[in-house]
């Protein structure tokens, strides 16, 4: 029987067989764009286990969940072996995992709730309501960025570049925010990386444990991690640490992506093993010299020149069409031209644009050409209101003193609680320094003390007061709101079947009367609503049915819930439909045809990176080097004569970055016309075939 080393040499070429097999000390695979760095990073985690190495010593780190299932499935493939004790995940799902084990060493209660950006947003805006800034002096996303710049050491509040200096007004808005975090016993996406590097440096022994745990380290995407994220690799690695990046394909430095890193890596750990992967299955000889034309233009890379054996290919084709509109014409008729032509389905196209504001136009082509299409950065499944309020139901139920999610379900639906009340309660949680529930608490039972004998008339209705100045219809809302969350929170916690519990809370909150009373004059509308809950309920019994699933409980849920992002979109839904997205949202994919809309300067290079500085313009051409590397068989760029911006038309110029495309790889492309009259025959006889065969 062949040795896994013999097969590994007839799957992989010279460098992936070296990457593979190299598994002790550093090691910094430089992967170009197609150069199956997914592949080697799996078979790595194959051999490592063949060698016998215990699964509980490896840790894979990666950035997107779909990245992480991916790799797991694929080592599950190639060893047949359960991975019950192998580590594959995503830096912050990772980070919760050390919190949950021993955030109660800095302050926090091990079931605290992680906030997304709405949470956030929700509570710098409580924090500012408290601390008497207006609406007008409170752009609670602008905030929010420069309190992530804050956290993660990006910006400092007295730094001397007034480019990484925090607006000093913020800083008490700062300290409640953290102040406020820490109440409610809840930790925003920062503290995921940022809270377990306090935990390593301030307790020694923790940091240990892992250290003695995870004697194999690997990291995906190596160039897209932060500052942070290398100190937390830095801190966990001992010696056999392998990091998988292309500094060319770098371009998420605005959220703190640091391609520096990769230096840093040489220097702190002498010694380090490079081997460069490129070797491009991926797309074809033209499509990568363009791709080598533009990229070799950046001065701050490591020298590197991708190759295909895929053959030559076809020029790629370059459009100057009058304005948007005819730009989005001749993708939408050139999709469909080369669609029938070539016999491709819709999901074989990718059209990529630098900023979604350029979709209009294209959006509205397809539709006219009945062309279907999914866009990302739509709104995400959970940030719809109807599954945020369920959610902040178990959020309460699993941590009651999560007040954020609290104040969302308090009068949702209705029941009585106004504003006036919730401002009292926050007095008693302010006087008491404790959580909004512990305030009901406080009340109910303040009021209940004092039913025999210390109530008060009011002078104006002789009716009963209670000393607490909660009216006894308040009290009572107040009782049948801590009965509902107590109850449920036993059933939610106990046993299995949450889906089951999950519809009970819904039908006993009378979420369903409550959309009729929100849409009334549209029941459509609140139909819709409410079948999205269902397919929450649905999406939750799948998941707790999953024999991979080994804790299906309510807590597991919430947290995965958070760390879902929307690359977690089922795949199945974007099948048979045209890919339309922005360049950032096209990293690790590819289409067989791509186009590339508004290679204007101004676009690409974005106006804003030209003001600004060099290295702007580098993670500019990195993002077009990106774009071009996405496609395997054919390459369409288009450059608008003119564009309207606001009210006005105008004058575009094309971008910088089609002039360092070699000439010799390019042809100058016309809309497709009419087809002759032989084609459109043999089209329309194709399509009588596939109707009568039923395929």
């Amino acid at each position: 029987m062949a040795s896994m080393r013999e097969n590994l040499r007839d799957e992989l070429n010279a460098e992936q067989y070296e990457a593979v097999t190299t598994t002790d000390g550093a090691l910094l695979i430089i992967a170009g764009a197609g150069s199956g760095k997914t592949r080697v990073i799996t078979f790595r985690i194959a051999y490592m286990l063949d060698k016998g190495i215990p699964q509980s010593q490896i840790l894979a780190l990666t950035f997107t969940n779909k990245a992480a299932r991916e790799m797991e499935e694929r080592v599950k493939e190639q060893t047949g072996k359960k991975l019950q004790n192998l580590t594959v995940s995503t830096f912050h799902a990772f980070g919760v995992k050390i919190l949950r084990q021993d955030i109660d060493k800095l302050g926090w209660r091990p079931n605290f709730s992680i906030y997304d950006e709405t949470d956030r947003n929700q509570l710098i805006k409580e924090t500012g309501r408290e601390l008497g800034f207006t609406a007008d002096a409170l752009d609670v996303y602008s905030v929010g960025n420069l309190f992530s710049n804050i956290k993660t050491g990006r910006w400092t509040w007295d730094n001397p570049d007034p480019k990484k200096r925090g607006n000093s007004q913020y800083r008490k808005l700062y300290e409640e925010y953290q102040s406020g975090l820490q109440l409610y016993n809840a930790v925003d996406f920062d503290d995921l990386i940022t809270l377990p590097i306090r935990l390593f440096t301030e307790h020694p022994e923790v940091l240990a444990k892992y250290r003695e745990r995870y004697k194999y380290i690997m990291v995906d995407e190596f160039q897209d991690t932060s500052i942070q994220q290398y100190e937390f690799m830095h801190l966990l690695a001992d010696k056999n640490v392998a990091v998988v990046g292309d500094d060319d394909q770098s371009i998420y430095s605005w959220r703190g992506a640091n391609y520096e890193n990769i230096r840093m890596f040489e220097r702190d750990f002498p010694g380090v093993k490079e081997i460069r992967l490129e070797q491009n299955y991926r797309s074809t000889e033209t499509i990568l010299a363009a791709a080598n034309g533009v990229i070799s233009h950046n001065t701050n890379r490591k020298d590197k020149s991708l190759w295909s054996g895929n053959g030559s290919g076809r020029p790629i084709e370059i459009y100057l069409p009058e304005n948007e509109a005819a730009e989005a014409d001749f993708i939408a008729e050139t999709i469909q031209s080369i669609r029938m032509a070539e016999k491709r389905s819709y999901d074989d196209f990718g059209v990529l644009m630098r900023a979604n504001t350029q979709s209009r136009a294209i959006e509205e082509a397809f539709l006219e050409s009945n062309i279907p299409y999914t866009m990302s950065g739509g709104t995400s499944f959970f940030q719809r209101k109807e599954i945020k309020d369920v959610i902040s139901y178990l959020r309460v139920c699993a941590n009651h003193d999560d007040d954020i999610n609290l104040l969302r379900i308090l009068n949702t639906p209705r029941r009585g609680i106004g504003r006036k009340t919730i401002e009292d309660l926050n007095a008693i949680a302010n006087e008491k320094k404790c959580s909004l529930w512990n305030a009901i608490q406080t009340a109910v039972k303040g009021a209940g003390a004092r039913q025999e004998n210390d109530f008060e008339l009011t002078p104006e209705s002789g009716s009963p007061e209670p000393v607490s100045g909660f009216s006894s219809k308040t009290i009572h809302d107040l009782e049948e709101f801590s009965r509902l969350i107590t109850e449920r929170r036993a059933a939610l916690l106990s046993g299995k079947g949450l889906a089951k519990k999950v519809r009970a809370l819904v039908d006993e909150i009378g979420y369903w009367d409550y959309l009729i009373g929100e849409y009334q004059k549209n029941e459509k509308a609140a139909r819709f609503k409410f079948l999205n809950i269902e397919s929450l309920i649905q999406s939750i019994e799948a998941w707790e049915n999953n024999p991979d699933n080994l804790d299906p409980s309510l807590f597991n849920y919430l947290n995965r819930v958070t760390l879902l992002s929307r690359d977690d979109m089922d795949d199945d839904t974007l099948k048979g439909k045209v890919n339309l997205m922005t360049i950032h949202a096209s990293k690790g994919l590819e289409f067989p045809v791509v186009f590339i809309a508004g290679a204007e300067e101004g676009i690409i290079p974005h106006a804003r990176s030209i003001e600004e500085s060099e290295d702007n313009i580098e993670e500019e051409r990195r993002l077009f080097y990106v774009a071009i590397t996405r496609a395997r068989d054919k390459l369409f760029i288009s450059s608008c004569r003119k564009r309207r911006k606001m009210q006005n038309t105008v004058e575009c110029t094309p971008s910088r970055f089609m002039d360092e495309i070699p000439a010799n790889l390019v042809e100058y492309h016309e809309p497709q016309t009419a087809v002759d009259t032989q084609t459109a025959r043999q089209i329309l006889e194709n399509m009588k075939l596939k109707f009568s065969t039923g395929a």
